[in-house]
């Protein structure tokens, strides 16, 4: 017996320190991805058909000389505002990736999945089709559009127990929508065509401060109330009925969740365009590296979704300079090959 003393002595304070090693590691996580970011946003502004020297980028921005004068309003701009919108779209789209992935339980779920952007689509394409206006008319017909989508889904899935109605509602709602583009393409002239066809492939090159000046306040308050729930998404991953148990209202988390998902993703979608796979690939992976708690999950993914999708952008801008691929290719290209690798990775684990 008495050679079990010192083990018994000394395993609280092994305890601490594995509970203090676990506790550091999201917080190196999110400081590795925040310099990350940081670094990303330099190198995309210093690149493309204009270069910028990368030592030069504080001089250039604060105090530039007469010399800098061309370099200072490329850089001011057209480049920062494109670089802090693919950082704004791409944490607002992982994190709803998050949110979508832990309340269907499934990390094949998107933002997409209830209509969000389908329906998003389908308003931006009629507003282009039926000649509404330009571009600030097809965002807001865009987000009338998400809006409308993720309430007819809501409505009717709730019909069903649990979140099967809503999946399949969602399915329908994504074909119905499908279905509406098509006919308003049928419908469109060439000039038409090329621009629908633009929108749905994605593009930041609408990137402007007047864009950001709401866009950004906006998706950092939804960012902040989805965060809100990571206790409510932590319990719904061991399942409903253990989260009910745990105290949460279900039907309030779900309404609350897929409101604030759609209220979040509707207006990016609205200025950018249909950009896939963000929502989906970011937060898988760092679930995959980070684990699954929602607290540390939902930062990490925002950061995350920024820095891929400002990379996008900066290969989309890069890659035939002087012309510019649209940015939802470039996640396509990425994103496709690893959704397939996903689905081979989820079968093989059902597989008995």
């Amino acid at each position: 017996m008495s050679s079990l003393r010192p083990k018994l002595v000394s395993s609280p304070a092994v305890a601490t320190t594995t509970v203090s090693k676990r506790n550091t590691q999201p917080l190196k996580g999110l400081l590795v991805l925040l310099l990350l970011l940081g670094l990303v946003m330099a190198l995309a502004s210093a690149s493309g058909a204009y270069p910028i020297a990368l030592q030069d980028l504080p001089r250039v921005l604060w105090w530039p000389t007469e010399q800098d004068t061309l370099a200072h309003r490329v850089l001011v701009d057209v480049r920062l505002p494109r670089v802090v919108l693919s950082m704004t779209v791409g944490a607002g789209l992982a994190i709803a990736g998050a949110c979508m992935q832990a309340l269907f339980r499934n990390p094949l779920a998107d933002p997409g999945l209830i209509g969000i952007s389908s329906g998003a689509a389908v308003g931006a394409v009629g507003a282009i089709v039926l000649g509404v206006g330009g571009f600030f008319s097809a965002a807001g017909a865009a987000f009338a559009g998400s809006l409308l989508a993720t309430w007819c889904a809501y409505v009717l899935g709730r019909r069903s127990a649990g979140m099967a109605g809503l999946l399949l509602a969602g399915i329908a709602i994504n074909a119905a929508c499908g279905s509406a583009i098509g006919l308003f393409s049928y419908m469109a002239d060439d000039s038409q065509l090329r621009s629908l066809t633009f929108w749905n492939l994605g593009s930041l090159a609408h990137g402007s401060w007047s864009i950001l000046v709401w866009l950004t306040p906006w998706t950092f308050l939804l960012s902040v109330l989805l965060y809100r729930h990571w206790r409510a998404l932590n319990a719904l991953l061991i399942g409903e009925r253990e989260a009910w148990h745990l105290g949460f209202s279900l039907t309030r988390v779900r309404r609350e969740l897929i409101g604030l998902v759609a209220l979040l993703v509707g207006p990016l979608v609205a200025a950018t365009g249909v950009i896939g796979f963000v929502g989906l690939v970011i937060p898988h992976v760092l679930r995959l590296l980070m684990g699954a708690d929602h607290r540390a999950l939902l930062p990490a993914s925002a950061l995350g979704g920024a820095i891929a999708l400002v990379v996008a952008d900066w290969g989309a801008r890069i890659i035939m300079v002087p012309a510019e691929l649209p940015v939802g290719i470039v996640t396509s290209l990425i994103g496709a090959p690893f959704f397939l690798w996903l689905i081979n990775r989820v079968g093989r684990r059902r597989t008995p």
